[in-house]
């Protein structure tokens, strides 16, 4: 447990207790840490599953964030209301704790957070993964009342995304590919939470991203097979950012889980091995073990 005591934002603070499970690496490389952000209705966990222990066995420290209200983070009381903004202190909250500036990589919501995150900020790089794009989600809102009106209309009525994700079938179809074990896919969807209804609001439409104040190296990603963020969507964000997108075909929304993640993990090492202040890493060392690992509570100010 760690007390971090610093401003936020600029705004009022009051003591809020963020999840951050992070592994650590036997060989470490010089390298910026990587702060892993996740999406809608998920936690620190779904990094945990694959991704942690892949960066840390190549070298670099690796840490994933749940956001308050989600997991082990404090906040699950005020969640409905939380907005986007909140989530960006939360991650300025651990940037602050971490050994260095942080490459960023963002899953969906987490991808949203992140470029919000960077208005006006400069990190050494961001990945988005299946990120909600810059422009927000208001297509995607469309495509789920006409797909799915009765549980968009139970969202709206109770100001809740569960009834989104409330079906196990349902949110199977969302966030995995059809060649996933659905052994494995309904375990992780029996992991799912609800989520902030307003940061929701803010994705679609209240809190755009001011790509103009971005000047941080992006890496673009998403799945051919995605029903969440489709692969126009993904398109129209790597536009924004100027660079080229890098699609999955096998791949659904929850790239970091699905049977083919590796592809995605290699996909991101070899662009953070492009980045000023990333060094080369031996092959030979490749792919060890973790030589640490950590899930730890840590207790710092962020804003209310």
């Amino acid at each position: 447990m760690t007390t971090v005591c610093a401003s936020v934002l600029g705004r009022s603070l009051s003591s809020l207790r963020l999840e951050v499970i992070s592994r650590l690496p036997a060989a470490p490389r010089r390298a910026p840490p990587l702060l892993f952000l996740h999406g809608s209705w998920h936690g620190a966990w779904c990094w945990a599953e694959n991704f942690l222990d892949y960066f840390s066995a190549n070298g670099f420290a690796a840490y994933a964030l749940s956001f308050r209200g989600h997991c082990g983070s404090d906040g699950r009381e005020r969640l409905r209301f939380t907005r986007i903004r909140d989530f960006v202190a939360d991650v300025a909250a651990v940037v602050e704790m971490l050994p260095g500036p942080p490459i960023l990589v963002g899953h969906s919501m987490g991808g949203f957070v992140a470029q919000k995150y960077l208005e006006g900020r400069s990190l050494p790089g961001a990945a988005l993964v299946a990120s909600a794009p810059p422009s927000g989600l208001l297509g995607s809102f469309f495509q789920l009342v006409r797909s799915d009106p009765v549980a968009a209309l139970k969202s709206a009525a109770t100001l809740s995304l569960w009834p989104v994700v409330a079906d196990i079938d349902r949110a199977r179809a969302l966030f995995f590919s059809p060649s996933m074990p659905r052994e494995q896919a309904t375990q992780y969807c029996a992991r799912l939470q609800d989520d902030a209804y307003f940061a929701y609001l803010d994705c679609l439409a209240l809190d755009l991203v001011k790509v103009a104040r971005i000047s941080t190296p992006m890496l673009v990603t998403g799945g051919a097979l995605d029903a969440v963020v489709r692969p126009d969507l993904v398109a129209a964000t790597a536009r924004a950012y100027g660079v080229e997108p890098v699609m999955f075909e096998t791949m659904a929304h929850d790239m970091m889980l699905e049977r083919d993640w590796r592809k995605l993990a290699d996909a991101i090492l070899a662009w953070t091995e492009t980045l000023e202040g990333v060094a080369p890493q031996n092959k030979s060392s490749r792919n060890i073990s973790a030589g640490g690992e950590a899930k730890s509570a840590l207790r710092m100010t962020a804003a209310s």
